[in-house]
Formats: C-alpha cells, structure tokens, sequence
C-alpha cells in the first residue's frame, strides 16, 4: 500500500462537529477498501488566501493514509461531489510525519509566547499632530500675497 497526505478545506458556515463527521465518512471510504488513516488533525478555522466559492476562511484537516490507491481514488470522487469541501489535495509521500505536523507546532509555539502587558511597549516619540512632529493642517501661506 501507498502513503499519502490530504488537506481538506471544508466551507466557514459549518459546525467543526460537522467536520468531525467529514471527516469520518472519509476514513470510512478509506478503510471499507483495506487503506487506514494513521492520524487526523484539525487544524481549525483559518484565513484563505482568497475566496473560494464565497467563502474567505475554511476548516482545515490534515489526513496521513495508509490505503491503495483505489481506495484514495474513491476518497477523491467522493470529496469532489460534496458540496461541504471547498477544496483538497492529496500527495504520495515516502515517509508519514510522526509527531505534530508544522501546522500544529507553529500554533502551540504561538500559544506559549508570553502576551505584552500595557506597559512593555516603549512610548513613542513625534508622529502626527504632536509637537516636533508632522502636521495634517493645512500649509501656511508665508509670502503669499493677501
């Protein structure tokens, strides 16, 4: 058997226990065929890179399969009938990813990083409308004749 990685994008306007469902009916294609999905990751409700049927954010999910590829083939037919995914892809790789993938670390590292209080921000000095600064007004008019 093959070793694949798919990322679906399912539409902003659904339940991520909708997705869970998805998500689960694709397992079971997959698995009804003799292939296997290894592990599964929701990586949320992110931002498009731009619109999509409509839509400008999307519930990602990331699949590592173990399956034939009839079974991924079927996988595929399936996802592109469904009115709910907005787009897919799906990859032959060597090896699967053990562990959280690059998705997921970059989000947990986001998350450990300590939050700026009030006052961790140095203050500013100059900018518009402040004294040494820019003026927004109107220019005066020094030598011009009345």
């Amino acid at each position: 058997m093959s070793l694949y990685e798919c990322v679906v994008i399912a539409r902003q306007d659904i339940a991520a226990t909708q997705v869970e469902t998805l998500t689960d009916d694709l397992t079971n294609i997959l698995t009804a065929q003799g292939g296997q999905v290894s592990k599964r990751e929701y990586w949320g409700l992110r931002n498009i890179a731009y619109r999509m049927k409509k839509n400008r954010k999307g519930h990602y999910v990331l699949l590592n399969i173990d399956a034939p590829s009839v079974a991924v083939k079927e996988m595929e037919r399936q996802m592109s009938l469904n009115e709910d995914i907005l787009r897919f892809q799906t990859v032959r790789v060597e090896e699967l990813e053990e562990g959280p993938s690059a998705v997921m670390q970059s989000k947990n590292q986001r998350d450990e990083r300590p939050r700026r209080e009030e006052g961790d921000r140095p203050r500013r000095e100059g900018g518009y409308g402040r004294e040494g600064g820019y003026s927004r007004g109107p220019r005066s008019n020094e030598g011009a004749e009345a």
